[in-house]
């Protein structure tokens, strides 16, 4: 939520749409040009869009509500939500200021929020006496979730159908039919209300122009989006952590779960991944106390830096609340309790036999994870003579693991080595099927940390 400096993907805000129509009249709406009066605050955003009357439509959206957004909007439309509430999503996500927070929304907002939200407390404390119009938010947030449901099913089903032709064509029919087909698949899937899925396509698109190899690539991603289409088709017959996984995969909404923890959490990296429309950061941490590895999203229109900055090496006294699903390391930043100190706190390190191990673990429960966090300490990185690749080596033991291709055309690498000297360091990363991705290391002595990313 906006509270906690995570915002809505433009996915995840498209896949609320009704039908394809409203997702492009709502995309249309998700610039600053038609908007005033907007806003954000408490798990809400609101603001007020030019139509074709002398009066803007006045739209509001409740984000806090457990079962799911609630919307309302002063235009005729009989869609929820309609194109003005997507399209004020839409501008909300970008995080570029257009929507800023606010301390109070206005009347016209408030006084809507706050009926809403009375009925919600009369519901919990038993109020109402039982009556229809107590049970008609319930009953219409679970219609909406199963008419959701509904249309996830529905694409998943067409994805299985694509895969086997697919297969019963041949892979090489990939490699001909181009980048079109799979963009045109992925959009069937955000009209099915999975972004997951439609990111998913998207890279299997790209696959074939990669490079030597593609075809077993293609198959092995084939075959891990097949396995998340039928985990969605037979999550009813899941153990419910898996099936919050499945969920989480497929782009469908979620809130943290559970109660939050607060601990003395270090900084351990920060960095960004940026695409046409989105920046994401990534910020991982790690419980000095609990001694748990956790991962904080934010967000940013492209070109623009998202709102939630750690710096490496500080320590945070704040409360985390973890997300559903298996394995899961994505938490949401609640209550901090001291503004960010520096600490000469370092993490406990692994060896990288333990990092391969942890990361197979993991996949019992994740299938679909393609990395996790661990910190190798007492490792050397040096290269093979003979591939002219990199890996960090145990000094105590005979194994390494071998650095991921993005990152040994990165300076980061090079950093790396000087801080090394040919001595062992310790090193934060990512650890998964492609290799290890170092993001922080220390020296094998006293010293600050160094960011490699």
């Amino acid at each position: 939520m906006t509270e906690q400096g995570v915002r809505w993907t433009a996915d995840q805000v498209l896949a609320l749409a009704p039908d394809a129509a409203s997702r492009k009249a709502g995309s249309r709406l998700g610039t600053a040009g038609p908007w005033s009066g907007t806003g954000s605050g408490e798990g809400t955003v609101w603001g007020l869009c030019k139509g074709s009357g002398s009066k803007p439509y006045q739209a509001v959206v409740d984000l806090a509500d457990v079962t799911g957004p609630a919307y309302r909007c002063s235009c005729p439309s009989r869609k929820f939500p309609c194109k003005h509430a997507l399209g004020l999503l839409l501008l909300w996500a970008e995080g570029d200021g257009s929507v800023p927070r606010a301390a109070e929304p206005p009347d016209w907002a408030a006084q809507w929020l706050s009926g809403r939200r009375e009925r919600a407390e009369k519901k919990e404390t038993g109020g109402g006496g039982g009556s229809a119009s107590g049970t008609a938010a319930p009953g219409a947030a679970r219609r909406r979730a199963e008419r959701r449901a509904e249309r996830v099913t529905a694409g998943a089903t067409e994805l299985e159908q694509r895969l086997a032709d697919l297969l019963r064509g041949g892979l090489a029919t990939a490699e001909q039919a181009g980048y079109a087909l799979w963009e045109e698949t992925a959009a069937r899937m955000v009209d099915a209300q999975a972004p997951g899925l439609a990111a998913r396509v998207r890279e299997l698109g790209a696959i074939p122009a990669s490079g030597p190899g593609w075809p077993a690539r293609l198959l092995e991603e084939s075959a891990l989006l097949h396995l998340l289409d039928q985990g969605w088709l037979r999550h009813d017959r899941l153990p419910d952590a898996l099936a919050a996984t499945v969920r989480s995969r497929l782009g469908l909404p979620a809130q943290p779960d559970g109660p939050p923890l607060r601990d003395r959490w270090l900084v351990l990296a920060q960095y960004d991944t940026a695409d046409a429309k989105l920046t994401t950061r990534r910020i991982w941490l790690h419980g000095a106390d609990s001694g748990l590895t956790r991962l904080l999203l934010s967000y940013g229109a492209a070109g623009r830096a998202p709102e939630l900055s750690l710096p490496v090496g500080l320590v945070l006294d704040a409360d985390l609340s973890v997300f559903p699903g298996a394995g899961q390391a994505r938490a949401a930043l609640g209550e901090q309790y001291a503004p960010p100190v520096p600490a000469a706190l370092r993490p406990p390190g692994a060896t990288t036999a333990e990092a391969a191990a942890r990361y197979g673990e993991a996949l019992r429960e994740d299938p679909w994870l393609d990395s996790v966090p661990v910190t190798l300490d007492g490792v050397v990185p040096v290269q093979d003579t003979e591939t002219g690749g990199w890996q960090l080596a145990d000094a105590q033991a005979d194994s390494a693991l071998p650095l991921t291709e993005p990152f040994r055309a990165r300076p980061g690498l090079w950093r790396l080595v000087a801080l090394s000297g040919g001595a062992p360091v310790r090193v934060f990363g990512e650890c998964g099927h492609r290799g290890f991705t170092p993001l922080t290391a220390w020296p094998g002595g006293p010293g600050d940390p160094v960011t490699l990313c």
